[in-house]
């Protein structure tokens, strides 16, 4: 399963962060791999170094190997929890979409 991060120019990647992401997503959504081709995860922070309530983004989107990709949004206090709040809202995407699939 193909994993990609991207990033804003105030959130900064690396391999510890790739290999955060990879862990996150492997661990809420592992079930849906044969089912998808890859995954984007697009991580934003809206207000920098400013700081403030729930500025980290994460956004992901799923590409089904025989359907339309879908994307999801969550907004946190921190990155781990706008990425874990992602995963969740996905894999509950993932299940309905799925499930009416008949799978």
């Amino acid at each position: 399963m193909q994993i990609q991060l991207n990033t804003d120019d105030r959130v900064p990647g690396g391999e510890a962060l790739q290999a955060s992401v990879d862990s996150l997503v492997t661990q809420h959504l592992e079930r849906f791999f044969p089912y998808l081709t890859r995954i984007e995860v697009h991580l934003a922070d809206a207000n920098g170094t400013k700081g403030g309530g729930r500025d980290k983004q994460c956004a992901i989107e799923a590409r089904m190997s025989n359907g339309p990709s879908m994307g999801v949004n969550h907004d946190d206090e921190t990155m781990e929890k706008a990425i874990r709040g992602a995963c969740e809202k996905m894999r509950s995407r993932l299940d309905s979409r799925i499930s009416k699939r008949g799978h």
